[in-house]
């Protein structure tokens, strides 16, 4: 297979990301604030990053022209996509809803993918997405319960649907000229400063040093910090840079489908036949995502 480096750290990507929404999930039932632990978790993936590229001597100077491009990505991701994906699973009260809804995004990507970077990809592909999407919905459509901002959490998920499509964007722009793990090491660090105001307003407001330095929070930060950000981070600029936007951002409709399925083997979800059923079709609209076909669109 062709570039069998960039998907597997395409799936490693969403692998990590899958746990993502159930330790934010954990973080939020403890009543830690966003505004805490999401710049926490950014400023030490970034720091992490900073070491190792330091350590690997990449070059980490921002040539003039690219310095609003980096803005641009650091508001749009992790700023806006962290405050509003978080405050979506805070809302639904469901990691699987919301890994669902931010699954999306290759609907939305595909455009960006067809029109600023003249990318190719077929009508099986199309297909694919919505075949994906489709059995994702079967594993996920089984809610009982919903919350008085319950729906404002859909709209605001959305909300974090646009920043990450942005960011693909913009980190794709940047990954001809920069090592992936430069770009993200800045996207984190800028970010850091965006949430700087929210941080010392309603972060630490109300900050418990016995709860908040205890281990049942510290270790999901800190996984959410090294793992999911630093790591997930790097691997997936390296994936958008030799898979291009549109095939990348596929992978994301397999997130819902992984905290489902850690959500079961953790205990917190159970699956029925359907939801089964449901993983079985998304996997197959995956795979058609991948496939070539003999008419492109351009």
């Amino acid at each position: 297979m062709r570039n069998w480096k960039a998907y597997l750290a395409a799936i490693g990507t969403i692998v990590l990301w899958g746990m993502s929404y159930i330790w934010a999930d954990r973080l939020l039932d403890l009543k830690i604030p966003v505004e805490f632990f999401v710049p926490v978790r950014i400023l030490l993936a970034g720091g992490l990053l900073f070491i190792l590229n330091k350590i690997a001597r990449y070059d980490m100077r921002i040539r003039r022209k690219d310095w609003f491009k980096f803005l641009l990505l650091a508001l749009c991701m992790p700023f806006v996509y962290f405050v509003a994906e978080t405050y979506g699973l805070q809302f639904t009260d469901s990691p699987t809803l919301t890994s669902l809804i931010i699954a999306t995004n290759p609907l939305f990507a595909m455009g960006v993918g067809m029109i600023i970077f003249r990318e190719k990809f077929s009508w099986l592909n199309i297909l694919g997405v919505f075949i994906t999407l489709g059995g994702l919905w079967l594993v996920t459509y089984t809610r009982t319960e919903t919350g008085p901002l319950f729906y404002w959490g859909i709209l605001i998920l959305f909300i974090a649907v646009m920043a990450e499509v942005s960011q693909i964007a913009f980190t794709k722009s940047l990954s001809d000229t920069y090592a992936p793990s430069v770009i993200v090491m800045y996207q984190f660090l800028f970010g850091a400063v965006f949430f700087l105001p929210l941080f010392f307003t309603r972060g630490i407001a109300q900050f418990d040093a016995t709860l908040y330095l205890s281990w049942k929070v510290l270790y999901p930060t800190l996984a959410l910090a090294l793992l999911c950000s630093a790591t997930a981070f790097t691997i997936w600029a390296y994936a958008i840079k030799h898979l291009g936007v549109a095939h990348t951002s596929v992978f994301l409709a397999v997130c819902p489908l992984l905290t489902a399925i850690l959500s079961f083997l953790f205990g917190d979800e159970r699956l029925s036949y359907l939801q089964w059923a449901g993983m079985a079709v998304a996997m197959i609209g995956i795979w058609l995502t991948q496939r070539p076909a003999e008419k492109k669109i351009q």
